[in-house]
């Protein structure tokens, strides 16, 4: 069977090559994809060459691990598809499965059966690309804590974003507020339980979040704020809206872009808290009850609640992967989540 695959061959340039694959091994699969979505925060930094050369892709992904940071490369880690042919020592009960699988995108791949995740009978391909992206929002929030009462604060609505508001507005909290610019995302927000979007751009939303938030107030200011922008500038909003002993996670990769962050007046006497999230480990006051195991099983769970197939806004095959990147280079604003659809 011939593979489609992408790769990034420089700054702004992909394209997709043809690979011959067989299952050789006696314990390997043959998987042909349904979709793959793209990371619109990850893999722009690999399209736009803004990753640090100094790191691998991601040791905690097989199918990425060891690869260096230099062109030409794979990238991708949300696949969706079924399992076509199995090894010889493989469980029959593979056969014909429906997987998700941290893999680069491509139209089909061999893997061990220790690298696919079955995706539950009762969740479609089209949600089920969405795991990653979920395990990550879930992670959030075991690191975060979120406590009852307290006003939470989350910069950016991507998909990410998105997800992590979904999550939280199953909390008890005083209030749930989002900062997004784009209108379609606001609306979004606003559907899945955000109380009030402020697009910061407008000064007057900025003055009426400030005004919403009190954070010069005693007992004012963000609990907790939870910054997935991706961009760096956002960590000083985020400095300057935190409460006293407030935490703000940081969730955005930035790859090689800096943060210049105003330390010297709001944040040391406050006692803020900068945490830093990654969804690759387990923080250690968790891992004594937590392993990717029971993370996925509640992310299959807050898929079933949250139905995030209907933040897909493109969907793109696989030769015409050159249009969906430079839709997110130069539109972003035009896409949410897209999805490279490989036939079913």
């Amino acid at each position: 069977m011939k593979s489609q695959q992408l790769w990034f061959t420089g700054p702004h340039s992909v394209e997709v090559r043809e690979k011959e694959l067989e299952v050789s091994g006696a314990r390997d699969v043959l998987v042909r994809n349904v979709c793959s979505a793209i990371s619109a925060g990850t893999e722009m930094l690999v399209f736009r060459n803004q990753l640090p050369d100094s790191l691998a892709l991601d040791e905690s992904i097989e199918a990425l691990s060891g690869q260096a940071v230099q062109y030409p490369l794979q990238y991708g880690y949300a696949c969706v598809g079924k399992v076509e042919a199995i090894g010889e020592d493989v469980e029959p009960d593979w056969f014909g499965k429906t997987v998700f699988s941290f893999q680069p995108h491509c139209s089909s791949f061999v893997a061990s059966p220790a690298a696919l995740i079955p995706v539950p009978a009762d969740i479609d391909p089209s949600a089920a690309v969405f795991l990653a992206n979920m395990e990550t929002a879930v992670n959030f929030l075991l690191d975060a804590s979120p406590k009852v009462g307290e006003r939470v604060l989350i910069v950016g609505q991507g998909i990410v974003g998105l997800l992590t508001s979904g999550l939280l507005a199953q909390f008890p909290l005083a209030g749930l507020f989002a900062v997004e610019s784009i209108a379609d995302r606001q609306r979004r927000a606003e559907q899945i339980g955000v109380n009030r979007v402020f697009d910061i751009n407008q000064p007057d939303e900025l003055a009426e979040l400030h005004n919403v938030l009190r954070p010069n107030e005693q007992y004012g200011g963000a609990d907790l704020i939870i910054e997935v922008s991706g961009s760096p500038e956002a960590l000083n909003l985020a400095v300057d809206l935190c409460g006293y002993a407030g935490r703000i996670l940081v969730g955005s990769w930035y790859g090689t872009k800096r943060a210049a962050i105003n330390l010297g007046e709001r944040f040391h006497r406050n006692r803020m808290q900068i945490v830093s999230s990654q969804v690759s480990s387990i923080a250690p006051e968790n891992s004594g009850r937590w392993d990717p195991g029971r993370r996925f099983e509640v992310a299959w769970e807050m898929i079933r609640r949250c139905q995030p197939e209907q933040f897909i806004s493109h969907r793109f095959s696989l030769p015409s992967a050159g249009q969906a990147y430079e839709l997110l280079d130069k539109n972003a604003g035009e896409a949410l989540q897209v999805v490279f659809d490989y036939g079913r």
